[in-house]
């Protein structure tokens, strides 16, 4: 029996213009006005499914889903456009660009992960699908509440992107940060 749990989730890989884009937002605020924690870059990535805790007995099945999915996915054109934070600007905890785009294909691709990882005994989102790039988180409690209004009115031209894979990840929680590690990538055969 296999009781060894992994944090997982299933993503799609962001363009290397998105770590210029990070730089030019967070050089907009100041650490003065309150903390944020800004995503290593090699930790960006759009989630589409955030599964939790697997054993990894239950790596292979999900990965035939993910690889079943993929061959029945056509391409999905994105930008990489605006930002935002959650769940207030009064008190933001996460920093993130928006998606926009093809988002009824990236929707689909999104319900049917959830679906099809559901029949496997793993809990279906219960919040609405927002797709985003976490680009910085704030942890409270911290003696200020940082200023994001110069990060919610920062605009810059919208990064275009080709969605051609999906990946399944672990993440491995470590003092100085997660580690994350790719399983495996399942490309869209569906062109």
């Amino acid at each position: 029996m296999d009781y060894s749990l992994i944090r997982t989730f299933v993503a799609i890989p962001v363009p290397n213009a998105v770590f210029g884009l990070q730089d030019k937002l967070r050089s907009v605020i100041s650490e003065k006005f309150g903390r944020i924690e800004w995503i290593k870059k090699d930790r960006l990535h759009l989630t589409l499914k955030f599964v939790g805790d697997t054993p990894e007995s239950s790596f292979k099945p999900i990965q035939d889903v993910l690889e079943s999915i993929s061959k029945n996915t056509e391409t999905i054109e994105l930008k990489i456009e605006g930002t935002g934070c959650f769940p207030k600007k009064e008190r933001p905890r996460v920093l993130w660009s928006g998606i926009t785009g093809e988002i009824s294909k990236l929707e689909n691709l999104y319900n049917e992960i959830q679906s099809s990882l559901e029949s496997l005994g793993f809990y279906k989102d219960d919040k609405p699908f927002h797709p985003h790039i976490t680009l910085g988180r704030s942890k409270y409690p911290q003696k200020r509440t940082p200023d994001i209004a110069s990060f919610l009115a920062k605009s810059y031209d919208p990064i275009s992107f080709r969605v051609e894979k999906i990946q399944f990840i672990t993440s491995e929680l470590f003092p100085n940060g997660p580690v994350y590690t790719i399983l495996s990538t399942h490309f869209f055969e569906n062109n």
